[in-house]
């Protein structure tokens, strides 16, 4: 708001202060004057899917309040901060917003916008779209949505007010900004802004590129890019049997037995595909212990495209028809082409990536060192001076 951005008015409640005093929340929602607020969670650090929100709450608030705070400590939030090594102690806020409605009418929808595109960086918005549609139905998975730009020539004035935020939040973070919005009857809104989300070959891109619009410098770019962003250079799938084709959502190639369930996922560590209409939180399991996933629906802003991007999973969604995909069914995916195979074609090595050359190169001039070695090594002897 203090960037001057549309945002439903709402306020922010510390970690656990409604449980200390519910009637100063009670007495803040009465201020708002809202019909129907809605309630989210706002952990420090993103966990995608993982904690409760509740839409349109048009009775009593300390109850619904504290039911987004007592997710935090669900198994599949548990899990999550577990995979991602994030402190278990650390809590979440709690924001509350008067309700905006991707549903109103027919100058009105929801979607998800990144400022580059999240799965190779290319600096241009990126994101999914549904017109007459609730926010819900794009994270959700539930829809098949349509690309963001499609809202450039439906609805020209929100188009416009949403890569102008989009700029803004850049330039205010140095950093690759996504954000969940609602526009209602052509009015736009924003309802979350976070940095980051990036596939480890977009986050390469995106700091060199950040680099040369004068926005962060060399060291910047460098210690952003840690050893381990560096090592997962993607390969490629070898041509082979493809019998389905989706939206890659998160790059790499993963190969397993096909398993319809996040319980048969989890019962066969790092060698299953799951294979699911849609995912959702309550998937959380199976997501961690699979190999790479497949959604039939959804887009690059859905959970599970989310999700895998953050556990650095091979992911390809929006694939339609899976009939051909039978459980215990040997395939590959592609998570950078969206292709699905039958069987394991084997890999190929990644084109060589000019801006990850660019970046070790200036993690060379930092260490010093210009001995030839892997890319981790590079900038691990350069995070050690910086």
């Amino acid at each position: 708001m203090r960037l001057g951005l549309p945002v439903p008015a709402g306020f922010v409640i510390g970690v656990d202060t409604a449980l200390r005093d519910p009637g100063a929340v009670a007495r803040a929602a009465e201020r708002l004057g809202a019909a129907a607020v809605s309630v989210r969670s706002g952990a420090a650090v993103s966990m995608p899917g993982m904690m409760d929100t509740v839409l349109d709450v048009r009775g009593p608030i300390a109850p619904v309040v504290a039911e987004v705070y007592a997710s935090w400590n669900t198994p599949r939030a548990v899990t999550y901060r577990e995979l991602r090594g994030i402190p278990h102690h650390l809590g979440t806020a709690v924001i509350v917003q008067t309700m905006v409605y991707g549903d109103r009418d027919d100058h009105s929808g929801s979607g998800v916008a990144f400022s580059r595109d999240p799965a190779t960086g290319a600096p241009h918005p990126y994101g999914d779209v549904l017109f007459g549609r609730r926010g819900d139905a794009v994270v959700s998975g539930s829809a098949d949505t349509l690309p963001l730009t499609s809202l450039a020539t439906r609805e020209p004035a929100v188009w416009a007010s949403l890569t102008g935020a989009l700029t803004r939040l850049e330039q205010h973070y140095r950093n690759v900004c996504h954000v969940e919005f609602t526009y209602e009857s052509g009015h736009l809104w924003l309802l979350q802004a976070r940095p980051g989300g990036l596939t480890p070959q977009a986050a390469v891109r995106a700091a060199v590129d950040l680099t040369d619009e004068g926005l962060i410098t060399p060291p910047e770019a460098v210690r952003r890019i840690t050893p381990e962003i560096a090592r997962a250079a993607t390969p490629r799938m070898r041509p082979g049997d493809i019998v389905a084709r989706g939206r890659g959502a998160s790059p790499g190639v993963a190969t397993g037995r096909v398993t319809l369930t996040a319980d048969a996922a989890a019962r066969t560590p790092g060698r299953s595909v799951l294979v699911r209409p849609t995912t959702s939180p309550l998937d959380m399991h199976g997501l961690a212990a699979a190999a790479g996933v497949i959604t039939a629906r959804g887009g690059l802003a859905s959970h599970a495209a989310i999700v895998a991007r953050a556990l650095g999973k091979p992911a390809v969604v929006g694939a339609g028809d899976l009939a051909a995909l039978t459980a215990g069914t040997l395939v590959t995916l592609d998570g950078t082409t969206g292709e699905i195979a039958l069987g394991d074609p084997g890999t190929t090595e990644p084109p060589t990536d000019p801006h990850l050359h660019r970046l070790l190169t200036w993690a060379d001039n930092i260490s010093g060192d210009h001995s030839p070695r892997p890319a981790e090594n590079r900038l691990a002897a350069a995070h050690a001076l910086l």
